[in-house]
């Protein structure tokens, strides 16, 4: 028995496939996967204007991939106006252009990131550590989870 190392469920025997995620697992992954891995990249560290934010949120999903990352959590923030900022915004148009291209698989807004919605329900079960996220169930603007 082993775990998946793309979403952490357990596989079962010499299965070359996990019954959760689909995904396809040679033996020699089998013997070693640890689970997925998850990174937090902080885009508003040191308050950066827009372009400059996006170029951080391009090299971290590029470096997410060469690494085998399954999830990110983006921290954006929501703007200090209070009706959302462009970083937040710009970059959510990105990751939903990334996603019609097939880059990422898929992301989850921080504000929908709740058990109740079916949506993050699949993900969860894909990838059952995302529960003690701290963002689960908070309705955070401010952050986004991007899954590879």
């Amino acid at each position: 028995m082993a775990d998946c190392q793309v979403c952490g469920n357990e596989i079962y025997g010499d299965s070359l496939s996990c019954r959760f995620c689909g995904s396809e697992l040679s033996k020699d992954l089998l013997s070693g996967a640890q689970g997925f891995i998850h990174k937090t990249v902080n885009l508003e560290q040191g308050r950066p204007v827009v372009e400059v934010a996006l170029q951080k949120l391009n090299d971290a999903i590029e470096d997410a991939v060469t690494q085998n990352i399954s999830v990110l959590t983006l921290i954006h923030g929501y703007g200090s106006s209070g009706k959302g900022g462009l970083i937040r915004l710009e970059c959510r148009k990105i990751l939903g252009y990334m996603k019609s291209k097939g880059t990422i698989r898929d992301y989850i807004a921080g504000e929908e990131f709740s058990r109740k919605s079916g949506f993050v329900k699949f993900h969860l079960q894909r990838y059952p550590a995302l529960a003690k996220n701290k963002n689960l169930n908070k309705g955070n603007r401010g952050v986004t989870l991007v899954i590879l």
